[in-house]
């Protein structure tokens, strides 16, 4: 962590403090240009996010003694450097809008997306504002809708790929958010009904919304050219591979409608897609240490090569990283799963 960032929490601030906070602000230009931070406007910035911190240290504190794992300091350094200026960030864009904000957080497994709605929207609840947390795991299909699918599609054997959303559900609620409807159903999902097949659940009702956080692995994810698929990566190897590859690549044209209700969009980058594989398999390691049933790592390669067969990042991230038309915001995301390069679109 800073030394500075130190006096900054203690509320020791001497004159060097500042000056150091503001050049470690202006340090990275590609960073500092994405969360708007230029030399005029650094003092009022830096002012801004240190009261930010204090007001919001009490409920992180508390939230990191629940939930996370890592090093306490690591995560302050961390709230420091992302999450107090991309919370600043969604809460200047809502302020121009005359309507809810919908933001669009896109990561495959392992990037941090829950994490990251989870610490925005303490603060974004500590600046005044009414934050949803949504995912488009939330808008599956039911159980039996699903069941009925698989026997169109025998390849669709677990819930996620395109095909496996009920896209007119989603449609109706950001519909409905961004009107400003005072009171919104939203749908929920419990991914352990039917021995982990999962099933809707109770609805949340929720009223007066400002921000919704809505993430997913294939959020605002749109379709390439099929030619591509001649030459895929592994594991799109066999022709049944590329065939299914090209259909879920079809069915992604269904989503534009709901990428179009996206105000802005957050890529979560992996800078080695592969790592992917390696997180879920420290998940799946410390559920079980935890005493909790968890895939062999046989059964979680065969599950994370079924996403990668659906929609490899390689095809249809990797092009998004450079693509302002589609993403507004990038997130590199290293295989240690400490964050990278941060730049604007």
């Amino acid at each position: 962590m800073h030394s500075w960032l130190r006096e900054i929490i203690a509320e020791d601030v001497r004159e060097l403090t500042w000056q150091q906070a503001k050049v470690a602000a202006l340090a990275d230009p590609s960073r500092a240009k994405a969360f708007g931070i230029t030399p005029t406007n650094v003092d009022e910035i830096i002012q801004a996010r240190s009261q930010l911190l204090k007001s919001v240290l009490p409920v992180f504190r508390q939230f990191y003694q629940t939930t996370l794992r890592a090093n306490f300091e690591q995560m302050l350094a961390l709230l420091w450097d992302l999450w107090l200026p991309l919370a600043m960030k969604l809460a200047a864009h809502h302020q121009s809008l005359n309507r809810p904000l919908i933001q669009g957080i896109l990561g495959v497994q392992g990037t941090g997306k829950t994490t990251m709605c989870q610490v925005l929207s303490l603060i974004l609840q500590e600046l005044g504002y009414r934050t949803l947390s949504w995912s488009l795991d939330d808008l599956y299909k039911t159980y039996s809708d699903r069941l009925a699918l698989l026997q169109q599609n025998p390849r669709l054997i677990w819930r996620g790929p395109p095909g496996t959303h009920d896209i007119d559900l989603g449609l109706n609620v950001l519909d409905q958010i961004r009107q400003e409807e005072t009171s919104v159903t939203i749908p929920r999902f419990d991914k352990s009904a039917y021995a982990g097949a999962g099933d809707r659940t109770t609805p949340e009702i929720v009223t007066d919304i400002d921000i919704v956080l809505f993430e997913g692995w294939f959020v605002g994810v749109r379709p390439i050219d099929p030619k591509t698929f001649d030459v895929a990566p592994p594991p799109i190897i066999t022709e049944a591979d590329k065939a299914f590859a090209r259909e879920m690549n079809r069915q992604l044209s269904n989503y534009l409608p709901l990428w179009e209700r996206l105000d802005s969009l957050i890529l979560l980058y992996p800078t080695d897609y592969r790592s992917s594989l390696e997180w879920r398999k420290q998940a799946e390691q410390q559920m079980v240490a935890a005493g909790k049933s968890g895939m062999s790592n046989t059964q979680i390669e065969e599950f994370v090569n079924y996403f990668w067969r659906s929609l490899h990042p390689e095809l249809f991230l990797k092009p998004m990283r450079r693509s302002p038309s589609i993403a507004d915001l990038v997130i590199e995301i290293c295989p240690d799963r400490t964050f990278g390069a941060i730049y604007s679109l």
